[in-house]
């Protein structure tokens, strides 16, 4: 390891350990719903509020901003995905293919992107133009987390029995 931080270690690296960490608190939900005996799929139409998407999406988006973010940064197309998953299968599913994904990069995949141009389009704010080391500490770091944490407090909210270690992995 070098004694800069790259750009690689501070987002695949990152990414893994979230979408892994967010995938332990998934099972940890849906094994607490049949413990419960109620179908987990109501966990993931929950929300925190009337007005927040519900776990699903914020799984999906969890997943698709870490899929992006190496993507864009190395400048190539990432896959995408039709956000149709319905249970906790299709979501594990999601979550592992995005991790395998993420293992196609390495080091050099990334070197250089600090000073890459990345522009998003979004649908309330226009065009977003970032250098590649704002986009990735001022964008989508902060969207990964942003969107595993409620992902978490949703399942908290729901009386998942789940802690700091659990989002924060052993």
């Amino acid at each position: 390891m070098s004694a800069v931080l790259s750009m690689y270690e501070a987002s695949v690296p990152v990414f893994l350990r979230a979408l892994s960490n967010l995938r332990h608190s998934l099972a940890k939900g849906e094994a607490h719903a049949l413990a419960q005996g109620y179908e987990p799929a109501v966990l993931l139409e929950s929300r925190l509020y009337p007005d927040m998407l519900p776990l699903v999406r914020q799984v999906q988006i969890a997943a698709d901003t870490a899929k992006f973010a190496p993507a864009r940064l190395a400048g190539v197309e990432s896959p995408r995905f039709e956000d149709v998953e319905s249970t906790f299968a299709e979501l594990y599913a999601r979550l592992d293919a995005v991790s395998d994904y993420l293992r196609t990069f390495d080091e050099a995949a990334l070197e250089g992107s600090e000073a890459r141009t990345v522009t998003l389009s979004t649908r309330t704010r226009g065009d977003m133009t970032f250098d590649g080391r704002s986009y990735l500490f001022g964008f989508a770091l902060p969207n990964l987390f942003f969107h595993v944490a409620t992902s978490h407090a949703i399942l908290r909210h729901n009386g998942v029995p789940l802690g700091k270690r659990d989002y924060l992995g052993e």
